[in-house]
Parts: C-alpha cells; structure tokens; sequence
C-alpha cells in the first residue's frame, strides 16, 4: 500500500500542475478551437488570400484585354492569330514551339506569311 500512498500524496500536491497541463493538451491540441487548429486555419487562408492575389490579378489582365478588343478591331485579329492560328487564305502559318514547354500549345510563337 505504500506505493498507492505515495502517488496519492503526489498527485495531492501536484494537483494543480497537472490540472494546468490537463487544461494546456486541452486547449492546445483537443478543442475545435485549439492552438493546432488555428494554425492550420491561418494556414489555409494565406493560401487562400494568395489565391485571391492570383485571380485579381488575372482578372484585371482579362479585363485590360477586353477593353483593348473593345476598342481596337486589330486586337481581335491578333488575338485570334496568335491564340487560334487563325490566318487569311492567301497566308501560310510557320508554328514555332518553344523547347523548353513543349506541352504547352497556346504558349507557342507564330509567324505568318503571305504568298505572293
């Protein structure tokens, strides 16, 4: 019994410390609000708030683009060549790929020329 006496006269004095602790793993790793998950929240939300970075970005690109086609009926020919490998029918198209992403089909270089 002198075993069971000593932990129970431990714990008696300890009592508050291991409270303390109980309470720590609690908040800290256990609760839906816990340090752990706040971490992984921030996380995920300057992934997300670099997402939105992204996509405003590309929005205001779109959106330049789209006045200047709105604008400018040439920009609508050069889209459509250089994204579309659209040309006249007098016109031949040379599609240069760059060897460094050749996978990447819109990413290429065009050059048009007429035939005489």
């Amino acid at each position: 019994m002198s075993k069971i006496d000593y932990v129970w006269s431990w714990m008696g004095r300890a009592k508050y410390w291991i409270v303390g602790a109980i309470i720590v793993l609690i908040v800290g790793f256990a609760d839906d609000n816990s340090f752990w998950n706040r971490h992984k929240r921030k996380v995920v939300l300057r992934e997300l708030n670099s997402e939105i970075a992204n996509c405003k970005e590309q929005y205001n690109n779109d959106d330049k683009r789209l006045r200047e086609m709105e604008s400018d009926p040439m920009a609508v020919e050069r889209l459509a060549r250089e994204k579309y490998l659209m040309h006249r029918e007098n016109e031949d198209i040379f599609v240069v790929l760059d060897e460094e992403r050749p996978e990447a089909p819109a990413d290429t270089t065009t050059a048009i020329t007429t035939e005489p």
